[in-house]
């Protein structure tokens, strides 16, 4: 974000590993049976931490789990406000979701709006047997009724504040940064 003054950060590099590591054993440990499991990110963020998360999963479990790549742009409810003409980037599901738990992940959950857009793609697909969510902060702030069933941080902020994040992956470093734009 070019309009953005840093406040300070909010999580390093170590503790975002950490935390992931923490969330990929949640799921595990609420999810036993692997083979049922696929992986789906949002675009973009929640992509990376998506292959975080199934290479978490590979280590520790050996099995190599479906992931899927989620873009929710023209499923949002403000696509309008959006601009005339909003990027859109890939979806890409390759597997079958039904009756498989589908762990969504994201980067930041706020208003539940991008969740809510994810919900409806993702039905588009089939028909899940649960849809789990994965997110590595939650700043609060909700606007409809959307919780995470696994949350790295919980982050309390203003409306007024911006959380950032950046992966290594596309950012070139692990941080999560509190803010304000300007």
């Amino acid at each position: 974000m070019n309009n953005f003054k840093e406040k300070a950060v909010i999580l390093s590099q170590e503790e975002i590993k950490r935390i992931t590591y923490r969330l990929t054993h949640q799921i595990l440990e609420n999810n036993p049976v692997t083979g049922n499991i696929v992986l789906i990110g949002i675009q973009t963020r929640g992509v990376y931490l998506a292959k975080r998360v199934q290479a978490i999963i590979k280590e520790l479990e050996g099995v190599e789990l479906p992931l899927g790549v989620l873009d929710i742009t023209l499923y949002r409810d403000d696509l309008t406000a959006v601009g005339p003409q909003p990027t859109v980037k890939m979806t890409q599901i390759d597997f079958d979701v039904n009756d498989k738990v589908v762990v969504l992940i994201d980067d930041v959950l706020f208003t539940g709006r991008t969740i809510r857009a994810a919900l409806d793609e993702i039905m588009d697909f089939g028909r899940p047997e649960k849809v789990e969510l994965l997110v590595l902060v939650d700043r609060g702030h909700r606007e409809l009724p959307i919780r995470a069933d696994f949350a790295g941080k919980n982050i309390p902020t203003s409306k007024q504040e911006t959380v950032k994040v950046c992966l290594e992956e596309i950012d070139g470093k692990d941080e999560v940064v509190i803010g304000e734009k300007i």
